[in-house]
């Protein structure tokens, strides 16, 4: 696993949790702390760890950032082919970490930024049974998603500010999960930009509190079927 790595366990006992969290392109582990902080507040029960991209970023290699593929040159037609190449390590890191931490792939939740949100959504496409959640903040997926992700829940958290990567790519991004069948709810909130805004945070500890996912639902239903639904987006109704 990342050497790197930004780690807060319980105070006692074995993690009933895992929170993997993503920095965004030109930053590091320390620009999640924020949000790690806040997660272990919320379940202090979970282990809770940022992770550095493995890469420095080539924009500015000397100021201390990292990437997880390069945005040098990168187009909508390139982007795809850029995330692919960095999956297998990313997935890697992810499947360490759920052995070092004795966690689950239910109990694992992949928490992305920006970049580290395209990681965490293409992730979960390319590698069926990686975690239980993704909350992706400010990110998108590198293409249209083709399959729903094998139990797991996605959470699309952004502003409707964002100028770097603009919202409506999270809109298509539900609706397109929906029609596939997932689990997805997409919260796009007025005012807010390319950040991890206090908002955001609390709308996503909202969603883990209050989504149950189809899979709870249909072994507590013997099997009914759940129809797919975003749970909540005020761009989306």
């Amino acid at each position: 696993m990342n050497t790197n790595a930004l780690v807060r366990r319980p105070a006692s006992g074995t993690p009933d949790l895992l929170f993997l969290l993503f920095h965004g392109v030109g930053a590091n582990a320390a620009h999640m702390a924020g949000l790690a902080t806040r997660l272990a507040a919320e379940y202090p029960q979970a282990a809770v760890a940022c992770l550095d991209a493995p890469d420095p970023f080539d924009v500015a290699p000397a100021a201390g950032g990292r990437q997880w593929f390069s945005v040098q040159g990168v187009t909508e037609g390139n982007r795809p082919a850029r995330v692919a190449a960095a999956l297998p390590r990313f997935i890697a890191e992810v499947r360490a970490a759920q052995r070092r931490f004795e966690v689950g792939v239910p109990q694992t939740a992949l928490v992305g930024f920006s970049q580290g949100a395209i990681m965490a959504l293409e992730a979960v496409q390319a590698e069926p049974g990686l975690a239980g959640r993704v909350l992706a903040f400010s990110g998108r997926h590198a293409q249209a998603p083709v399959h729903a992700p094998r139990d797991t829940t996605v959470h699309l958290l952004h502003g409707l500010a964002d100028r770097v990567m603009p919202a409506g790519a999270a809109i298509d991004s539900a609706e397109r999960l929906v029609a596939l069948g997932a689990d997805v709810t997409a919260d796009v909130l007025p005012g807010i930009g390319h950040e991890l805004h206090p908002e955001l945070v609390e709308r996503a500890i909202e969603q883990l509190r209050s989504f149950l996912p189809k899979r709870v639902w249909r072994a507590a239903l013997g099997e009914a079927p759940v129809f797919a639904r975003i749970a909540s987006s005020t761009e989306l109704g």
